[in-house]
């Protein structure tokens, strides 16, 4: 069983936040930090500085939107914090949202699972050292070598359709699920195991992504309840919250429900169904319900209302 950090983007906490969750990561002895990408920093330039401030933690990249950047450029990116931090570095690809995508970025979401499977095959040779050699419906590179040495990097993807988990199961080191319940995570490791064996191979690991706050304060609730509003229009997430029993709020999000309307809507029920909140016991009973549906690393997104730096529900959680 593995327990991993996810830093937080929480819009009410300071930005350089993330830096201190991170050397907390490592000093407790967490087995792994992901730094994600959401409107604060570059997540290349914040891994570089954790691979710098840090010193044998494990740093995965993502998921990154495979939409808004090419197979070069996350080629580049993961090698260059390999090199600063003088380890291994990997990276996490996913879908994202097409706000993100489309509405940020001016990119389009149409084709992104087609992209996701065509971007894994030249990001394989270039960590091998390999001149890229690939032209596919939506990726084409040739001739570009790296310079810098990315051999150990593997690809995590994050999935959550039939589509994706298929891409995970054929292609992938490693599949990483968010705000999902422990019966749907059981659910999603079953698909990714026959996903694997169709494509004759072991079956990767499951990372789930679960927000968590210990002897969380109301400040710390109202984070994760507004995570959960950014997700529940999604696709892939918001029929995640449908089939957890939610479909009412998605619904309404999907409808255009104002934000600040759907924050006061979000019930401590809900809450508890993709999350952990509450005393150390009882988070870690509920970290224990999600190993047992067969996760293999959970990635703690902690609360830091209350709890700068994430401090009291890092140490409380910290692998034994």
């Amino acid at each position: 069983m593995s327990i991993a950090v996810v830093l937080p983007y929480w819009p009410d906490r300071p930005p350089l936040e993330a830096l201190d969750i991170a050397a907390a990561a490592e000093r407790l002895g967490y087995d792994e930090v992901w730094v994600g990408e959401m409107a604060t920093f570059d997540a290349f330039a914040l891994a570089g500085a954790i691979a710098m401030k840090t010193q044998l933690i494990p740093i995965t990249v993502g998921p990154l939107a495979v939409a808004v950047r090419d197979p070069v450029a996350l080629a580049l990116g993961v090698s260059s914090i390999a090199t600063l931090g003088g380890r291994p570095a990997h990276l996490a690809l996913g879908l994202s949202t097409p706000v993100v995508v489309s509405a940020w970025h001016s990119r389009s979401w149409e084709g992104s699972g087609s992209r996701l499977r065509e971007t894994i095959p030249p990001l394989r040779q270039l960590f091998a050292g390999e001149k890229t050699d690939f032209d596919g419906e939506h990726i084409s590179t040739r001739g570009f070598r790296l310079r810098l040495d990315a051999s150990a990097t593997t690809i995590t993807v994050a999935a959550f359709g039939d589509a994706t988990i298929a891409t995970a199961g054929r292609l992938a080191d490693r599949m990483v699920i968010n705000l999902v319940t422990p019966k749907q995570a059981a659910a999603l490791r079953a698909k990714l195991e026959h996903a694997a064996v169709n494509a004759g191979r072991s079956v990767p690991p499951l990372a789930a992504w679960l927000a968590v706050a210990v002897d969380p304060t109301e400040e710390a609730r109202q984070q994760i309840r507004s995570m959960l509003v950014v997700y529940l229009a999604a696709p892939g997430y918001g029929e995640m919250f449908i089939d957890a029993g939610f479909g009412s709020l998605v619904e309404r999000a999907r409808g255009g429900t104002h934000p600040k309307e759907l924050l006061a809507a979000i019930s401590d029920e809900m809450i508890s169904a993709v999350a952990a909140v509450g005393d150390e016991a009882t988070v870690r009973k509920r970290i224990d319900e999600y190993h047992a549906a067969g996760v293999d690393q959970v990635a703690v997104v902690p609360a830091t209302g209350g709890d700068a730096g994430a401090e009291r529900t890092l140490a409380a959680l910290r692998p034994r």
